[in-house]
This record gives structure tokens, sequence and C-alpha cells, in this order.
């Protein structure tokens, strides 16, 4: 990992980091992090990505594995599966620093046809390799074009393009490879996933949802749960959750309207759920986050509220 690449996204995210660390660009799916103390956990449902570390260090979760990863790595996430994340390593003189990229279908099926690269077996959707010279420098080419705003509406397409295509001729390239081939089990379950992310919070019948992937209903859910790692029911379920609780953290909005803003019919259904899946109820979560802010003692029973912002869609916050 250069140095040139370090110093471009500690300026970046320096003057533009939001107060939860998270920087995006002007550039459609690039992002950048900054963290100066260790975070809570934060929970998501990524979309297909890269996140490229620069300093400090980080963890990552997906169901029983775990994930340790620092500067000089490169953590990618294939599909669109639930993590449980962590910064693990940041201070105020060596900030936890990474770049964020979402991954763009069309971009990888058009190079994927161009370099005819054949399909692999399938693999683990989350992993982490050493960063390639060649990936590290063409992000740097893409960082520097937003210190001439001029060129960037130019040639940001150009240099995305660049980026995707070492990615595809390094170390990830198999698994990034999936994401681009034409009509392939990932690609027809991102359809419904999208569905998905844009109507969580009403009814989705399996039916209308296989349908959008072309699949009977029998296997779609086989194939959605292998690219997923969850049921249809599941996710949806998780995509309300991790919504309700950015409501609640981010706007204040009570856990009740919470509940019902995202689709759930009966509050006490709706503590349970948020209670097994972060740890508390939802009033003594928000109780938690609140004590954290204003610096008084946190309980060692809670689980520790997450430092950057985690919603339905993806934050770029890895």
């Amino acid at each position: 990992m250069t140095d040139s690449l370090l110093d471009a996204i500690s300026r970046y995210t320096e003057f533009h980091a939001n107060a939860a660390g998270l920087a995006q660009t002007p550039i459609p799916g690039l992002g950048t992090v900054r963290a100066t103390s260790p975070s809570g956990l934060i929970h998501e449902i990524s979309r297909p990505l890269i996140c490229l570390v620069l300093q400090g260090g980080k963890q990552v979760t997906m169901g029983p594995h775990s994930l340790t990863f620092g500067a000089g790595d490169t953590l990618l996430i294939s599909a669109d599966v639930p993590t449980v994340s962590q910064i693990t390593r940041a201070t105020v003189a060596a900030p936890y620093l990474s770049l964020v990229l979402e991954l763009d279908p069309a971009i990888v099926a058009d190079l994927v046809l161009q370099m005819q690269a054949g399909l692999v077996a399938e693999g683990a959707p989350v992993r982490v390799e050493r960063t390639d010279a060649e990936v590290a420098d063409a992000a740097l080419r893409l960082m520097r074009l937003l210190e001439r705003p001029t060129l960037e509406p130019v040639l940001h397409a150009l240099r995305l393009r660049e980026l995707h295509y070492w990615l595809l001729a390094g170390r990830h390239g198999a698994a990034i490879r999936r994401l681009g081939w034409p009509e392939g089990q990932a690609q027809r379950v991102a359809r419904a996933v999208a569905v998905l992310r844009a109507e969580f919070a009403g009814p989705l019948p399996v039916e209308r949802l296989a349908a959008v992937a072309g699949m009977s209903p029998s296997s779609f859910h086989r194939h959605f749960r292998a690219v997923t790692s969850l049921s249809p029911l599941q996710f949806q379920k998780q995509l309300r959750l991790i919504e309700a609780r950015r409501l609640m953290m981010s706007e204040g909005v009570p856990a009740s309207r919470a509940a019902f803003a995202v689709g759930y019919e009966s509050v006490p259904q709706f503590t349970r759920e948020y209670g097994r899946m972060f740890g508390l109820p939802p009033v003594r979560d928000m109780e938690r986050a609140r004590d954290g802010a204003l610096g008084r003692p946190e309980r060692a029973s809670a689980t520790a509220p997450d430092h950057l912002p985690g919603s339905p869609r993806s934050d770029a916050s890895t």
C-alpha cells in the first residue's frame, strides 16, 4: 500500500468526513471512512463492495466466521450478506482509514466479457487478501481526481473502470467475476434483493421474489440462502431492524413509531426481535447510546452502539 494513497485518503477524510467518520465522494459508489477510536458493533447488510484499509484495523463477522484485517489488506464482500463489524485499532494520532467502493455489476460484466475470463466454483462471500499494488495505484489515481474538480466529471468513469479491471485481474478476481456472469445465480438473486431493499416495509410474497429472479419458489429459496446465508424472510427482517435502529439512533424516532415505520404490526414482536439481533431491547439500547454520547459509564451487558451509520442501504461504512 503506497504512502501516497494513505495521504490522499487522510486529507480527504480530514476535510470531508461527517460526525460519524464517513466521507462520501462525488464519484458514484466511492466513499472513505475515518475513525479516531475503536467502534462499537456495526450491523449491516452491505451491497457487494471492496474495502481497502490504509491504517488501523477491523474485524468482520459473518455467521460463525470472523476475519481480522488491517493496513495493506482488502476486504471483499461479493454478495448481499449480513455482517457484524467493528473497528479494532484506531487512535487520534493514527486513525482508522479506509477506501470503500461498491462494485458495479455492469462494469464487471463488460470487463469479464472482454477479458474472456471463465467462471469458477463458488466460494465464501466475505474474504480478505493483501491489496494488489495495481489496485492501490488505480485507487490513488481515482482519489487524485477529487483534488481536480474540473476533471472528475470527465474522467471518473474511466478511472472506475480501471480500478474494476485491476480488481478482476488481482487476488479477488475470481470471486468478483461471479458478479458479472450473465444470468448467474448471484445476478438473479440480486434482482430479488433489489426489490427487498426497496420494499422491505411491506409484504413481499416469496412467489413474487422468485418471479423477479426467474426461478421457481423452491429453487429461489435454496439459491437465495446459498448467496446471502439467509432466507428471504430473515433478510427482510434484518433490513427492517437495521432501518428501525437507524431511525431511533439518527433521527430520534420513538421505538413504537420506528417499529410501525418499518412494517411491524406488533411492538412486542419488534421488541423481542430487536433484542435478539442487537443484544438489548430498543429503549435500553437507546439509553446506552445516550450514555455513551454524554460520556457516562456504559452498562457492561449492553451491545455497543454503532459509530458509523447502518441502514438497509449500504453506507460504505466498512
